[in-house]
């Protein structure tokens, strides 16, 4: 179903609060965080490992494309087809996305941020699939999200093994 079909009418304010609560809530995390963040540089790595500035690049047009998904799922919501499932799961990911970065860099718990990550990964996962069955392209926005997780849980797991004490 395309929103932009079924409903013509475009709402700016419900974009705007999708993109400040996403996009807007990993910038604060990106706050709370950033004097932990150096301590990137200092872990042991591997070749495949993306320097530090590349994150908060990646980050940023994924926070943007889950807004979008997000909002699509939210006008769908207002014409009355039931998405209280994907947008609960949307939540719950959201949550297990900020909290991650805490777990890493303040707490430097690197074994408990990588099965975060994985648990993380397979919610992202579930709420794709159910984006996919509400709207094609929300599905799709999400899928960048996705692959950037597996990739995401894999960078952690060798932080983890490469790094603990």
């Amino acid at each position: 179903m395309n929103i932009f079909k079924v409903n013509r009418k475009f709402n700016l304010g419900d974009l705007i609060i999708s993109l400040l609560i996403i996009v807007g809530g990993g910038f604060i995390v990106g706050l709370f965080i950033k004097p932990y963040v150096p301590i990137y540089k200092t872990l042991n790595k591997l070749f495949f490992f993306p320097p530090g500035y590349v994150f908060p690049i990646v980050w940023t047009i994924l926070y943007i494309l889950m807004a979008i998904a997000f909002y699509r799922i939210l006008q769908i919501s207002k014409l009355g087809k039931k998405t209280y499932s994907s947008l609960t799961l949307f939540y719950i990911q959201l949550i297990f996305n900020f909290l991650w970065s805490f777990i890493f860099f303040n707490f430097r718990l690197y074994g408990i941020a990588f099965i975060e990550a994985v648990i993380l990964l397979i919610l992202v996962f579930i709420t794709t699939k159910k984006f996919f069955k509400v709207d094609k392209i929300a599905g799709w926005l999400m899928v960048p999200y996705v692959f950037w997780l597996t990739y995401a849980s894999v960078l952690s797991y060798f932080v983890w093994i490469l790094n603990e004490i």
